[in-house]
């Protein structure tokens, strides 16, 4: 699996992987989230501009997986990951997560944070298991306030949902070094 920047001409795939992956949805009962349309193209185009855009690759060099991002209170915010149902559970969606918090480093933000669904698997327990907790309401920064108002005001806070963050430590290299 290859993870490179998206380009320009593939984000319309990017909208058939997430309408795709959000089906799933329907099976649990979220059919509002199945239903609910991708981001535009505009939109995506924003974020392939800004350089905070990637995809997973398969072995043709096709998207299989996305990872936007978002700068909110001077830390990565994970937008959107959506991996297609025929390649998932193979780890790409952690491969993207681990992308990003590497570009992080290198770019020295300090933590990666995502709202997400409490109660689905694939949602905040799978992210639990990436390294992320969850944050108390009194924990939450401006942005992430703003961020949950946007998605109570969409309709999202019909099911639990929680902030998360994950922080990210500096490489081994850049910690000082003890005689």
């Amino acid at each position: 699996m290859r993870i490179r920047a998206v380009r320009q001409d593939e984000l319309p795939v990017l909208q058939g992987i997430e309408r795709a992956a959000g089906q799933c949805f329907r099976d649990i009962g979220m059919p509002q989230i199945a239903d609910d349309e991708p981001l535009p193209l505009d939109v995506l185009g924003r974020y392939q501009e800004a350089g905070r855009a990637w995809v997973a690759t398969d072995a043709t060099d096709g998207p299989v997986g996305y990872l936007i991002a978002d700068l909110v209170d001077g830390n990565f915010h994970i937008e959107q990951v959506s991996v297609h149902p025929a390649v998932a559970r193979r780890g790409i969606g952690r491969q993207l997560i681990t992308h990003l918090a590497d570009r992080a480093m290198a770019d020295d933000i300090r933590a990666l944070t995502l709202t997400t669904f409490a109660d689905v698997p694939w949602n905040a327990p799978y992210y639990a298991r990436c390294g992320f907790q969850t944050l108390r309401e009194r924990d939450l920064t401006n942005g992430l306030r703003a961020i949950r108002q946007r998605e109570a005001a969409h309709g999202l806070d019909r099911w639990p949902r929680v902030c998360m963050r994950r922080t990210l430590y500096p490489p081994a290299h850049r910690w000082p070094r003890y005689p």
